[in-house]
Formats: structure tokens, sequence, C-alpha cells
């Protein structure tokens, strides 16, 4: 079952169990997903729509960084439900030692010795990754294994 069809049927069993909030989050991802398809006229598989999840997750943490400092608990319980329920969404996540093994791997097989090949690192690692590690942290990892 596609990703796209996993989030239909989860709607549809959301609206049967009358689950408003979950049913609520679900309808924003969909809407995501099809803004995505109409902007770009295609149809998204399972890779394009785990980074509108990824992107998803990420305005929500923005968010509830936002809350927290405007001293809003409510809106920040909300905002980590729904970064639960995206959660579920992604594939399981990569471990520490595996990351470390892949960064390891991408730096010898690029030839990486300076942070100026970054990019060319990155570019290997992301669709090995895409979905199971957050990107803002493997981009430290790279900095440091390249030495900056």
């Amino acid at each position: 079952m596609s990703l796209k069809a996993r989030i239909t049927e989860d709607m549809k069993a959301a609206m049967r169990a009358g689950e408003k909030d979950r049913l609520s989050c679900i309808r924003m991802l969909q809407a995501g997903i099809k803004q995505r398809e109409v902007d770009e006229r295609v149809e998204l598989g399972d890779a394009e729509v785990l980074s509108v999840i990824e992107k998803m997750i990420k305005q929500r943490r923005e968010s509830v960084t936002q809350f927290q400092a405007g001293n809003r608990p409510d809106l920040v319980a909300k905002e980590s439900a729904e970064i639960a329920l995206l959660t579920g969404y992604l594939p399981a996540q990569l471990g520490d030692a595996e990351l470390a093994t892949l960064v390891r791997e991408a730096v010898a097989a690029t030839g990486a010795s300076s942070m100026k090949d970054m990019g060319k690192v990155m570019a290997v690692l992301k669709p090995k990754v895409q979905g199971r590690a957050d990107m803002g942290a493997l981009s430290a990892r790279i900095k440091s294994a390249l030495g900056g």
C-alpha cells in the first residue's frame, strides 16, 4: 500500500471513529500533498510524500518553540500531538551508529576532504536517509566529519 493510500485509509478510520483532532491533522496533510501535486503537476510518490511530511513536522517544531516562548501550553500540546501523528508516517528512524557509518561511507565514497565537499556528501546521503533521519542533525554530523 502506498503512503498516500495509507493516509487516505487513516482519514476514513478517523472519520468513522469520530476523532476530530486526528482527522483535522490528516486532512491538513492531504491538503499539503494535494497542493504540491497541483503546483508541480505530478502525482507524488512515497519519497515526495515523505518530504511533505518532514516539512510539516519541521514547521510544527518551529511553532512549538514559538508557542513555548509565548507561554501558550495549549497550542504547544496541539502542535506536539500533530508532530506525533505525522511522525507515525515516517519509516523507522536510523540509530546513531547506523548514521555515523553512512556518513563515513559517504565521505569515503565522494573523497570529501573539506567543507567545500559537503554538498557532494549530502547528495549521496539524502536518498538513503530520506524520512529516516533529521536532516539538520545529519548536516551537523557531516560538518564534524569534515572538520567543520
